[in-house]
């Protein structure tokens, strides 16, 4: 039996989720199937589409409950997205479901063909996204979808942060008329504070967690955490970080970007995704284009061989942790001092 994976948080993040009074939920891939399934029981439309899948995006229950709503085509990803496609085109609401790594490379001229092209209102599931297969290695890592999808026209890029923002996404999606990409990791996660309440969820717009003005922390999907954290660790040290849940990467919410490049000393952007071409640069891309300058930094994987190990051990090489990203705050805010 192989040890258990080491926790994502230590001890004093750990205590600093204590006082915030957070809360551990389960995987966001679990409240995602568990919330497909109870919409597909009510619209007979909806349907789960998965390359041999079933098991590792936890929809086996679904399977055995909706067996006429899922279809399974193997390890075959680009006939997974055609078939999606087929589907949408002809008044079903299918969830084409598949590790990202291999949906948003394998497949990817069929995302943008048969999918975007075609403006039919497919669901796409990039599961195990990131860095969630961890000792599998760049193969399996998916550090690179956000930078190809964004390129591509005609499809919203969401990546929940908690399992609050994974159920109302995948209602949004499922009442979307265009393709919709969504992205989840497999670790459990802390439910969220309600921040701008997820009632009020909507592609496009973030949900800020904490105020400040001392520097902006812009993260998204299983990042987010951790900046949340980091905020609290540096309000001890009388800095107060704005921590905003930019879960929409396309359309970005780009009031809020703006919002925290004119309030704040500082912003910095974290996500489980290349330097390249994700969140960070967009936010890069808002900031310069209207005229606000304030010391910036992107937190991510860089131009470089990803290390090997769990998603634990990468977070903290790459400093995707709560001490890191507050290392990174302080960095910008010497910098703005200068």
């Amino acid at each position: 039996m192989s040890a258990p994976a080491p926790s994502m948080f230590s001890p004093a993040a750990q205590a600093a989720a204590e006082r915030l009074s957070l809360t551990k939920g389960g995987a966001n891939l679990e409240a995602f199937a568990d919330t497909l399934l109870e919409l597909a029981r009510a619209d007979r439309r909806i349907m789960a589409v998965t390359s041999d899948s079933r098991g590792s995006g936890k929809l086996g229950p679904f399977g055995q409950a909706l067996p006429q709503q899922i279809v399974e085509v193997g390890i075959a990803e680009q006939n997974l997205v055609g078939i999606a496609a087929g589907l949408a085109a002809v008044g079903k609401k299918p969830f084409a479901t598949s590790p990202a790594c291999f949906l948003t490379a394998r497949a990817l001229e069929q995302v943008k063909n048969d999918v975007c092209y075609s403006d039919v209102p497919a669901v796409l599931v990039g599961i195990s996204a990131g860095v969630s297969y961890g000792a599998l290695g760049s193969t399996h890592h998916s550090l690179h979808d956000f930078a190809a999808l964004r390129a591509i026209d005609n499809i919203t890029i969401v990546a929940p942060a908690d399992n609050a923002e994974t159920i109302a996404a995948v209602h949004a999606a499922a009442a979307a008329t265009k393709p919709v990409y969504l992205r989840f990791g497999k670790a459990a996660m802390f439910d969220l504070p309600a921040g701008n309440d997820t009632a009020t969820f909507a592609f496009g717009r973030a949900r800020r967690l904490r105020d400040g003005r001392d520097a902006a922390i812009l993260a998204t999907g299983e990042t987010v955490i951790h900046a949340l954290l980091a905020a609290e660790h540096l309000a001890a040290q009388g800095i107060a970080c704005r921590v905003e849940s930019v879960h929409t990467l396309k359309p970005l919410d780009t009031h809020a970007v703006l919002a925290a490049g004119r309030d704040c000393g500082a912003v910095l952007t974290v996500e489980e995704h290349s330097v390249h071409g994700g969140l960070g640069e967009a936010c890069a891309a808002a900031l310069l284009q209207a005229g606000v300058h304030v010391p910036f930094a992107i937190a991510g994987f860089p131009d470089a061989d990803t290390v090997t190990g769990s998603q634990s051990d990468i977070f903290q090489h790459y400093g995707i942790t709560m001490e890191g990203l507050a290392d990174r705050i302080h960095s910008l805010r010497s910098q703005r001092q200068q």
